[in-house]
């Protein structure tokens, strides 16, 4: 996952860190799954160390729960991406709980650095949306608790496009060539895109073959697109000067233009949305379980989750909805999510990488 599709900004880490977190050297670890708490409401004692994209230790997500647990010392880091985060912890980097996204986590699992969970010690599990998304259960072991999404569709100008499309076939329509923008800094929302426009069920488990025609299609269809965007501020400038009138991105951004007087409406196309999934995993040298537990029950929660809404997210849990502020519903709205296609790893990523390089080279 593009951590610019975070809303967040990463700091660069080797051993320096955001708090003073503990410092550099292994202290092994377990695949042993992590006992659930006897009372999860218990609070939390010692130190707790988070390794996090930075917005989920913001300060309006963390006071709270400090409150909560007066006696436990938190320390925090932030990375750019699951494939830093698993160098450094590979390396000996000391965390006891790690964010994890779905498409992305794959070193951390593949280098045996997260420990599996109970669903059981988290309450509000059978609440949260895609705990049956790939890479959240694998083999019988439960790596992740998903606690953020943030869902993909089309954003239309609806009032240059009439006849609103409700499919990814619009992206590639020809009604619209020249005025269409497509993402372009991360390979795998344009190839999912093409693939659900060609009609193939499954994006994230292209066979060679599927992938194949996937570019074919992509390449063909390159001179439809104006611009390949990387950054938000991009898209909405596009759209403010009347360049585009169709593209791919999030209901967030989509709602900025409307606050800034741009006519657009954000789809969730008929063929389902994607969304990126983030969540919080323990890692396999825990220092202290328990806290561990307490955060993820706390970033669980109704509360946590509409103080999430109010900084942009959709919620997983839908039971945080009465609690999101009035101007935050329409993009913390779970429904946004639902039918969506959780962006998960790819068995063939590199794959993925190198057809997406010779699209963008075009």
């Amino acid at each position: 996952m593009n951590p610019a599709r975070r809303l967040a900004t990463a700091l660069a880490l080797g051993c320096v860190v955001a708090a003073p977190i503990a410092g550099c050297g292994s202290t092994g670890g377990t695949d042993a799954v992590a006992p659930a708490p006897a009372n999860p409401d218990k609070p939390a004692t010692g130190t707790l160390r988070v390794f996090t994209y930075e917005d989920t230790t913001a300060p309006d997500l963390m006071a709270p729960f400090e409150k909560q647990n007066p006696g436990l010392t938190v320390q925090t880091a932030s990375f750019g991406s699951d494939e830093e985060a698993a160098a450094k912890l590979a390396g000996g980097f000391q965390a006891d709980v790690v964010e994890s996204c779905l498409d992305e986590m794959q070193p951390l699992t593949e280098q045996g650095l997260l420990r599996p969970l109970d669903p059981a010690g988290v309450p509000e599990w059978g609440n949260l949306a895609f705990t049956e998304a790939p890479g959240v259960t694998e083999n019988g072991k439960t790596w992740v608790v998903p606690l953020s999404a943030g869902p993909q569709g089309l954003i239309v100008n609806a009032e240059k496009v009439k006849d609103v499309p409700h499919s990814w076939k619009a992206l590639f329509d020809p009604a619209y060539a020249g005025e269409v923008s497509l993402e372009g800094d991360y390979e795998l929302p344009a190839i999912a895109e093409a693939a659900l426009a060609m009609g193939i069920k499954e994006p994230m488990r292209l066979s060679k073959a599927q992938l194949e025609e996937v570019s074919a299609f992509l390449d063909e269809h390159r001179s439809q697109f104006r611009s390949l965007w990387e950054a938000d501020s991009d898209l909405v400038n596009l759209f403010k000067s009347g360049e585009i009138v169709l593209s791919d991105g999030g209901p967030g951004v989509a709602a900025r233009m409307v606050e800034a007087g741009i006519p657009v409406e954000w789809i969730a196309p008929e063929e389902g949305p994607l969304s990126w999934v983030c969540g919080l995993s323990i890692t396999a040298n825990s220092q202290n379980v328990e806290a561990a537990y307490r955060l993820i029950n706390w970033q669980a929660s109704p509360r946590a989750q509409a103080i999430r809404a109010d900084n942009g997210y959709v919620v997983t849990n839908p039971k945080a909805m009465p609690l999101v502020a009035p101007a935050d519903k329409a993009t913390a709205d779970p429904a946004t999510i639902a039918g969506a296609i959780p962006e998960s790893r790819r068995p063939n990523e590199r794959e993925w990488v190198h057809v997406f390089q010779e699209f963008q080279a075009q």
